[in-house]
């Protein structure tokens, strides 16, 4: 019997300009003046699916610059459901700081890919393991709920992250060393056949299906795009 797929295409919301400050579970607003990337996400996604954002104002916002830019209404009339469990990391008295002196004292991008190891918890703020404790629920109770569906989740880098742990198995810290960066797409398919466990097998990670150098920061951030 040939296995039921349910498809996961997550994305990362589109860039938040932040004053080059650290804004973790900060609700703030995100750019979505560039259409052209959206009319490729439009393009790539699924038609027919079921779409969730976390319920930060960003995600919801890069969700609905990507159904605004479908052409001949592809993608129909979406519900989207906002799920606060996939919010980003809660990174507490960090948030607000900023960037640059915090990296260059955590030594962010030579010693490590995040802003501290996978089981330190920010003051006030909650760990990156406490993210996946949160997250991990969420994707597992969906996919049974959809079995056999497309979803698309768009969430954030440190969701996305804890997608890629739940579905290689993989410590938390090593889930660290993904690039996931602003709106880049990462597919993650459950294949369930009704006799045997499920697997999970990735189809891509960070994928940007468009034609465009950018530079981020060491942990996804874009900080500057190169327009030529």
């Amino acid at each position: 019997m040939q296995a039921a797929q349910t498809r996961w295409w997550w994305i990362r919301h589109a860039p938040v300009p932040d004053g080059g400050r650290i804004y973790g579970q900060s609700d703030l607003d995100c750019d979505c003046t560039d259409t052209a990337i959206f009319s490729v996400l439009a393009r790539e996604l699924p038609r027919n699916a079921v779409w969730v954002t976390s319920n930060l104002a960003r995600t919801r916002q890069t969700a609905a610059a990507i159904l605004a830019a479908a052409a001949d209404g592809r993608h129909g009339d979406v519900e989207i459901t906002a799920i606060p469990d996939l919010a980003e990391q809660h990174l507490g008295e960090w948030q607000g700081l900023e960037r640059k002196p915090f990296y260059a004292q955590r030594r962010v991008g030579t010693h490590t890919l995040w802003f501290g190891p996978a089981d330190e918890r920010p003051p006030g703020g909650e760990s990156f393991v406490d993210l996946v404790e949160r997250v991990r629920p969420v994707i597992e109770r969906l996919t049974r709920e959809h079995r056999g569906r497309d979803i698309v989740a768009v969430t954030h880098g440190g969701t996305i992250k804890v997608a890629l742990a739940v579905a290689l198995g993989l410590d938390p810290q090593a889930a660290l060393s993904f690039l996931i960066e602003n709106c880049s797409l990462t597919r993650l398919d459950y294949l369930s056949p009704a006799d045997a466990p499920g697997l999970w097998r990735v189809g891509a990670v960070n994928h940007r299906p468009w034609s465009k150098t950018i530079a981020v920061d060491p942990v996804g951030n874009r900080i500057a795009v190169d327009k030529a």
